[in-house]
């Protein structure tokens, strides 16, 4: 276990420095950082001392390696806009986005399982039939759609629900804030986890419901029936748990891939999550809050996938074994 965690680390190491090469490549293609720092009134001559003072016109090499160097000190930049750092600036959004992402989990995980393993068990049911055919609409409808369609059902029309914002939070520690401590922010907090969930919910239940039927035809569900065990114990005890070894793998990379579609969900409810502040960032031209996010998304895929590895691991303990003997 110990060789596979210290390989996985490493191949962390070389990931995050492919993320961080390339987001630090693409920001002087998102436009002039000095438009936004000074405006348009300031003279040629300043604009070039202040090109000299920020290092901009150094070589591609210098700047790279000058940002690589105070990254490993956890220095990201200074945002434009804030005029603080931008993993400050990050650190005070990521709460609201993490916590999206929990109330989506929790609703895929809720969902998925149960509506998975009756559509696999009773595929010819009528309520079977109109959760794969929503299913399958699930996945056509784009998610900014979805949230602009909750806003205008159960917002504008019944009046439920809220429509933006985080509504009344309570600080825990740091820069962390929680919705989940009080009744306004579990009601402001539904509706936006509902239309994030919405991307992943039908392809979770889709893959619970062939790898099911899958498992379903194996021999030892087959010797468990004629042994006489109840069928709810064979579904949710003996099938379902080589069930989730697919499951776990997908959903884990599934999981780290919200953190990015939390954008689209973020902008529709004005959720002020990560994913707000960078279509923001990016509409100031604020690149070292853009390569900043970048750089932090892309770590969350790291450890995401990396805790998934081992979860993997502990469910099926015959992989974990060969990992350790590779």
């Amino acid at each position: 276990m110990l060789a596979y965690l210290v390989k996985r680390v490493f191949q962390a190491i070389a990931v995050m420095f492919v993320i961080s090469l390339v987001g630090f490549a693409i920001q002087d293609n998102l436009g002039d950082p000095l438009r936004e720092l000074v405006g348009q009134s300031v003279s040629d001559e300043v604009r070039q001392q202040l090109r000299d003072e920020l290092g901009l016109n150094d070589s591609f090499v210098k700047q790279y390696l000058r940002f690589l160097g105070n990254a490993l000190q956890g220095d990201l930049g200074t945002s434009y806009f804030f005029k603080e750092p931008a993993l400050d600036v990050i650190l005070k959004k990521l709460p609201a986005t993490l916590e999206l992402v929990a109330g989506a989990t929790l609703i895929i995980i809720g969902l998925s399982v149960p509506l998975g393993v009756y559509t696999a068990t009773r595929p010819n049911t009528i309520f079977s039939k109109i959760v794969m055919g929503v299913s399958i609409v699930g996945i056509s409808i784009p998610v900014f759609l979805t949230a602009i369609l909750m806003i205008f059902v159960f917002s504008v029309g019944y009046g439920w629900f809220p429509s933006y914002g985080r509504g009344e939070v309570v600080h825990v520690f740091g820069y962390w804030d929680t919705n989940f401590a009080t009744a306004d922010g579990w009601m402001h907090i539904i509706l936006p986890s509902i239309a994030l969930a919405s991307i992943m919910l039908p392809l979770f239940v889709r893959l619970i419901r062939a790898e099911m039927m899958e498992v379903l035809q194996s021999e030892y569900v087959k010797y468990a029936k004629a042994k006489g065990i109840r069928p709810r114990r064979i579904y949710f005890v003996h099938a379902l748990k080589n069930t989730l070894l697919p499951v776990i793998t997908v959903g884990g990379v599934q999981i780290g891939t919200m953190v990015a579609y939390t954008i689209l969900t973020e902008t529709v409810f004005q959720w002020p999550g990560m994913g707000f502040m960078f279509l923001e960032a990016v509409n100031r031209v604020d690149t070292p809050l853009i390569v900043a996010y970048l750089i932090v998304v892309g770590f969350i895929f790291v450890v995401t996938n990396t805790i998934v590895d081992l979860i993997y691991g502990l469910v099926n303990p015959t992989v974990n074994l060969a990992r350790m003997g590779a």
